[in-house]
Parts: C-alpha cells; structure tokens; sequence
C-alpha cells in the first residue's frame, strides 16, 4: 500500500537531512565489502542507483567515469555536494531505479546498495540494471535479504507491512530476484546482522558465440 514510487520520493526527501547520521558508520564496511568484489578496471563506466547521500563515493576508484541517481532530489543534491567535497567528477541525475533513461549496454558495472529491499518492484529495478550494463558487465549489490532456502514466514510478512512503509522489505531473497533478472552470482557473503545484509556480485552473462 505504502511502497510506491511517489511514497518513497516523499519519506526520503524526508530522511536526507539525517540519513547520513543512521547509515554513514553502520554501513561504512559493508560497502567497502561490497565494493571489494568488483573487478575494476581503468576507465569503467559506473552507475550508482540509489545513491542516496553518496556514501559509496570515498570507497570507489578514481579512474572511472562515475553517474549516480536518485529518486529524491534532496538526495541527489547531497550526492553532489559529497563529489565537490571528495572532488570526484560524477554525473548526478534525479532518476527512478525502475525507468533508468540510460542506452542499452552503456555501463561497466552497475552499484545497488541498500536500494533492492527498498523499490516497489525490484523484478522492474533489475531488468533495468541488466539492460543498461554491458555484456559481462558486473552489478554490485548490497542489502538485506530473506535466506534464498527459506521464504518468508507469516509473522515476518505480517511485519513488512509495517516496515516497508517506513524504511525496506524484509521478505526479498537475492538468488531468486537476480536470476530471474538474467544475473549469474559470483560472491555472495554476509556483511552485517549475522547474514541479514549480504553483498552479492552478479554477472551479465556474454553471448554465446555459438
């Protein structure tokens, strides 16, 4: 009922004069983690979605060429006054995970932390990943996630009601949501609240040159 796109612009237009207080240290390593698994190469093409204040920036390469979104603009501004201060170059462009207005295979990587658990429609946020990322282009993702071998129980999807309205889902599980997007998985680890948060590294696969 609450998780739509134009609740989600609301309430974090709301939580970002204070969001980096909650998320900057909880998430510092987790983020380094995460970031950690990526193949980076000189010269990558890097898209974050659902960059929120920025945090990612002070853990990525310098010679990449960088494009963050966000859906709030009170994010996104933050976003860019955290490149000026860092002085990275980094596009920031106020943008719906879910309706990227970005080319077909544009991107070496493509970054989504703590955003999965947060979109309407994550199946719609990944299709979107996929089909901006080049060909073996990797998607990092870091977030809470339901254990792929055990679907949520009553309780707990009684209580997403609740917490999807104010901050995530609690219900989602990575394997399932990735593959059906077309994602192989590479790494996939725990990083905080006993494997409550994992950081997983998909995959594009290449074509067959068969």
């Amino acid at each position: 009922m609450f998780n739509t796109t134009a609740w989600n612009r609301l309430r974090y237009t709301a939580y970002a004069p204070f969001y980096d207080v909650v998320a900057a240290r909880a998430f510092r390593r987790p983020r380094r983690i995460a970031l950690g698994q990526v193949d980076w190469e000189p010269g990558m093409r890097v898209l974050l979605v659902g960059a929120g204040t920025g945090l990612d920036l002070p853990f990525l390469p310098q010679d990449i060429e960088l494009h963050a979104t966000d859906l709030a603009p009170a994010m996104v501004k933050r976003t860019a006054k955290r490149a000026e201060t860092l002085r990275r170059d980094v596009e920031c462009r106020v943008m719906d995970a879910e309706a990227l207005n970005y080319p077909d295979e544009h991107f070496d990587a493509v970054i989504m932390h703590l955003i999965i658990a947060v979109m309407p429609n994550p199946q719609r946020g990944l299709a979107e990943a996929h089909r901006v990322l080049k060909p073996g282009g990797q998607l990092c993702v870091m977030d809470k996630f339901q254990p792929d071998e055990q679907p949520a129980g009553a309780g707990r999807r009684l209580l997403n009601h609740l917490t999807s309205a104010l901050a995530t889902d609690i219900t989602r599980q990575a394997q399932p949501l990735l593959s059906e997007a077309g994602f192989q998985i590479r790494h996939d680890e725990p990083v905080l609240m006993n494997g409550l948060f994992r950081a997983v590294l998909a995959v594009k696969p290449a074509p067959s040159s068969r």
